[in-house]
């Protein structure tokens, strides 16, 4: 399986940090944004990803990563996203990397507590179709929501008013390689962009999109508000990974 990392956009709702830099490259606690997302794929497994970008620091990708061999990486690719479609769009851009095999999708700004290798093994023994995380969550007309019919999703919403369940589609996605051919045939929302919803929703109306409930924190770290909170959670796993063990408690 191989790995992708959407970190395009304009990052509008960070400025003006993002009139300098590219919203990925800001810092996550100790840590570049783009770091988490990466080793979230090698942590599952990957050895060979694409990073898609764009904007006028894309440039800074490679001087920071290199050829990802800090990661442990066989390939880091990358792709450049001209102007603002929305993120399927930028998802296009990765068919003549992936050569029709299973994929993990991260959008650029998630951050996330544990590994989703489980999630990645379950996917891999899926025959067909697309997997999406989901993260139980206190404001979920933030993002994508499920809408269920007992245990399996019927449709996804994209921001709803009034959300159904409050479960949030998180920004990993699992898609096989008939992705490519449904993007080709989406046609552009009321935003002018073309939604990563509209995709998992085609997976749905044929029956072949599954989910996995998301274990530990998830984040993203797209808006002021988020970007100090991912880094507060950072700072706090951070510090009882080095906090020493007291004795008895081994």
């Amino acid at each position: 399986m191989k790995g992708i990392i959407l970190a395009g956009g304009t990052g509008s709702r960070l400025y003006p940090l993002t009139r300098v830099t590219n919203k990925h490259l800001l810092p996550v606690y100790d840590k570049p944004m783009i770091f988490y997302p990466l080793q979230t794929l090698v942590d599952a497994g990957m050895r060979d990803i694409l990073i898609v970008t764009g904007g006028q620091n894309a440039g800074d990708f490679l001087r920071l990563l290199e050829n990802g061999k800090e990661f442990g990486l066989q390939q880091l690719s990358f792709a450049y996203q001209s102007g603002e479609a929305g993120i399927a769009d930028a998802l296009r851009l990765a068919e003549p990397f992936v050569k029709g095999e299973k994929i993990c999708v991260v959008l650029g700004d998630n951050v996330i507590e544990r590994d989703i290798r489980e999630a990645a093994e379950r996917f891999e023994r899926q025959r067909r179709g697309a997997m999406v995380l989901l993260k139980e969550v206190s404001d979920p007309e933030r993002f994508g929501v499920p809408v269920f019919e007992g245990d399996r999703i019927v449709r996804i919403e994209e921001k709803p008013q009034q959300p159904q369940s409050q479960f949030a589609v998180t920004g990993i996605y699992f898609y096989d390689g008939s992705v490519f051919d449904r993007i080709r045939k989406l046609k552009p929302s009321q935003r002018n962009e073309y939604e990563i919803t509209d995709i998992n929703n085609s997976y749905i109306a044929e029956g072949t999109l599954t989910y996995s409930i998301m274990e530990g924190w998830w984040t993203d770290a797209g808006t002021f508000e988020s970007l100090w909170h991912a880094s507060n959670l950072v700072r706090e796993k951070s510090a009882k990974a080095t906090q020493p063990v007291a004795a008895g408690e081994q």
